[in-house]
Formats: C-alpha cells, sequence, structure tokens
C-alpha cells in the first residue's frame, strides 16, 4: 500500500490525506456517542476504557509483531523506543482516560467542543516548537472552523457549572496531551513508519490500561450486560483500530496541524449522530455552525504543501 500511496501525485496524496484525517474524524466522534449510551448503565470509565483498550490490543500487538519482522524496516534506536512509550503514554492511556472521565460529567456535543480545541493547539505548539510557519489559509480555515463550533455550541454557555466544570477541565486537558502528541508523532512517524509506530504506541497504551484496571478493580468488575461489551467492542473497531491508523496516514500525507484542522469536522459529526441516537436538540445556530466549519474543513482539503 504504501508504495501505492508514493505513486499518486502530490495533489493526489493531499486529497487522500485529507480524506483519511476525515473518516478518522467521524470515527473519534462516535467513540463520544458510544460511551455516553455506555454510561446508562453506570459503567465507570476505566471499566469501559478497558474494554476498548482490550477488543483492539490484539490487533494492535498482531501489527507490531509483524511491522518489527520486515526486514526493510530500521531497526528503532533507544530514543525511537522512548520517543514510541512517552507518545503512546501520553497521547493514547492519558489522553483517553482523561476523555472517558470527562464525559461522565459533560454532554457529547460539549465534549466535542473541548476536544476539538486541538487544532490551534497543535499549530501553536508547532510554530513554538519546530518554527513552523502558519499559512494564511490555515489562519482563515482555523477561524472559520471555530467560529462555527462556537456558533454551534453557543446555547451550551449555561452549562459551565457545578460537575460540568469538572468535566470540562478533564477534556481540555486531554485535549491539551492529545495535541502533544500529535506535534510529537509528525516527526517520529516519518521516521519510523506510520502504521509501525502506531501499532506500538497503540500496545503501550492498551498494556498501560490494562494494568491500571488490574491494580485497582476486581475482576468481578467485568461482569457486565452483553450490551457493554457489544458497545465496547464497536468502540475498539470503529472508534479505536480504524481511525487510529487512519489518523497517522492522514498526518504522513498532509502533516500533523492540516490533519489536525480537517478534524475540526468531528464536532460537526457528534452533532448529528448526537441528535439521531441520543435525541440531543439540532438547532438552526448548529446548522450554520456547520457550514462554518466544513467551509474551513474544505479549504484546508484543497490546500496545496
Amino acid at each position: 500500500m504504501a508504495k501505492t500511496i508514493q505513486s499518486l501525485s502530490i495533489n493526489q496524496q493531499a486529497l487522500l490525506g485529507a480524506a483519511f484525517a476525515l473518516l478518522a474524524a467521524i470515527g473519534f466522534s462516535a467513540k463520544a456517542i458510544l460511551v455516553k449510551l455506555a454510561y446508562v448503565d453506570h459503567v465507570d470509565a476505566i471499566t469501559l476504557l478497558t474494554l476498548r483498550m482490550a477488543f483492539s490490543a490484539p490487533v494492535f500487538l498482531a501489527i507490531a509483531l509483524w511491522s518489527g519482522r520486515q526486514n526493510h524496516r530500521a531497526a528503532l534506536e533507544p530514543n525511537d523506543w522512548l520517543a514510541v512509550f512517552l507518545l503512546g503514554l501520553i497521547g493514547y492511556y492519558l489522553s483517553s482516560l482523561l476523555d472517558f472521565s470527562g464525559l461522565q460529567y459533560v454532554s457529547a456535543g460539549l465534549e466535542r467542543l473541548i476536544l476539538f480545541l486541538y487544532p490551534t493547539m497543535v499549530v501553536l505548539l508547532s510554530a513554538a516548537i519546530f518554527k513552523h510557519r502558519i499559512e494564511r489559509r490555515e489562519i482563515a480555515a482555523l477561524g472559520a472552523s471555530y467560529a462555527g463550533i462556537a456558533l454551534v455550541y453557543l446555547h451550551d454557555a449555561h452549562a459551565a457549572e457545578g460537575q460540568v466544570a469538572l468535566g470540562a477541565s478533564l477534556v481540555f486537558v486531554s485535549t491539551l496531551t492529545y495535541s502533544l502528541y500529535l506535534v510529537g508523532a509528525g516527526h517520529i512517524i516519518a521516521r519510523i513508519g506510520a502504521v509501525r509506530f502506531t501499532a506500538y504506541a497503540m500496545t503501550v497504551a492498551c498494556g498501560a490500561t490494562l494494568l491500571q484496571f488490574a491494580l485497582t478493580h476486581p475482576l468481578a468488575a467485568l461482569d457486565l450486560s452483553p450490551r457493554i461489551y457489544g458497545l465496547g467492542l464497536a468502540m475498539a473497531v470503529l472508534s479505536t483500530v480504524l481511525p487510529v491508523f487512519m489518523l497517522s496516514a492522514g498526518i504522513r500525507l498532509i502533516g500533523s496541524g492540516r490533519t489536525a484542522m480537517i478534524g475540526s469536522l468531528g464536532p460537526v459529526a457528534t452533532i448529528f449522530l448526537a441528535h439521531w441516537v441520543l435525541g440531543e436538540t439540532l438547532s438552526l445556530p448548529q446548522l450554520a455552525g456547520s457550514a462554518l466549519v466544513l467551509g474551513g474543513v474544505l479549504a484546508i482539503g484543497l490546500a496545496k504543501k
């Protein structure tokens, strides 16, 4: 597949990267809906995250073993292993745990609003750490996307009190850790490859999650309904395995900054999924904001490197 991608023109690679980033955003957005559906049965955050990682772990472990045995792959140096370990802990374990915990207190829509502040964080972190220049089109697209998000969630402004404030804080820190992951991942993916990096990083995250569950919960905590196991499996396949690899492929093709900004479509996907599945309201401001976000995403997708 890598050879096929390399044979594409720069414009074709950019469009393919934008498509991967878009599908990853939708898959990740579905996660919030699945989590809220699971919380109806009063399952706690770490147990739910453990189910997600347990179903995901065999796939990532198998791919990690396969990719490590490819003769054409350069061996990872000690600094590479350290980077994979730290990014796996920060980007997929800690960020996911904080996000799942925050979703206990905030709506799926508000969670997406806070979580998708990460494009601004990624662009600013990249500019500060790696001296990346912020293009005018990126600034304009970012402004349009976030103006749309602000409009979409204007009606949720009254929710910034009580336990909602705690949930919002948890999701905000989750956003920051995920942004740090994206900034670091862009460079190591270019060195060791998207598939190998993702498999290794997610294996680290799965191991950390399972270890935490083993240390803090009895085995009886896994005596759950088939419905919860079904939601856990859906989170693993639709909102973890597939979007994780599509996200890494998007970063490789169009860079972490543009991949993150295209991910701002996620709140739009969440709005419609939450309306359809959870019965959340769908208002005119939400539709208008969605149009702004889509316009910003389109501008980014058509931008050339």
